[in-house]
């Protein structure tokens, strides 16, 4: 089988996990956080187009987060995705080490003016990111 059916297996895979996941915390009362889980990836992709397209980041901070965008679009991964959390996990470090990267030359506000999803994943975005206390 090609790579890129595998990539689309993958990405079906990974799209019903997430899919079940929002539905439990929406059938278990927590339909605040369903709505603003389900909105976090898409909320990073907006992230991550609005950074390339600011010209306040540096041209060798934009490299790093194309990077990072095509790291995360390869069909492979150092820990594969279907290993549960441990899959997800390592995609997570690296999306945090790529912000504390941008962070460094720049504000939080920087990510705050860009960030199109609520305040609470805001905050864990920059926490993520290594800002303890947001301003």
């Amino acid at each position: 089988m090609p790579a890129w059916e595998w990539s689309l297996i993958a990405l079906g895979v990974l799209l019903l996990i997430y899919a079940g996941f929002v539905a439990v915390l929406a059938l278990v009362g927590r339909k605040a956080q369903a709505r603003a889980f389900s909105r976090f990836v898409p909320d990073c992709i907006v992230l991550f187009g609005r950074l390339l397209k600011d010209p306040r980041i540096p041209r060798s901070r934009k490299l790093v987060l194309l990077a990072l965008i095509g790291y995360l679009a390869m069909p492979f991964d150092l820990i594969p995705d279907f290993i549960p959390v441990a899959g997800q996990l390592d995609d997570a470090i690296i999306v945090a080490l790529v912000l504390r990267t941008i962070l460094r030359g720049t504000s939080p506000n920087l990510i705050r003016q860009h960030w199109p999803g609520p305040e609470e994943s805001l905050q864990t975005m920059l926490r993520l990111a290594g800002q303890a206390h947001p301003a």
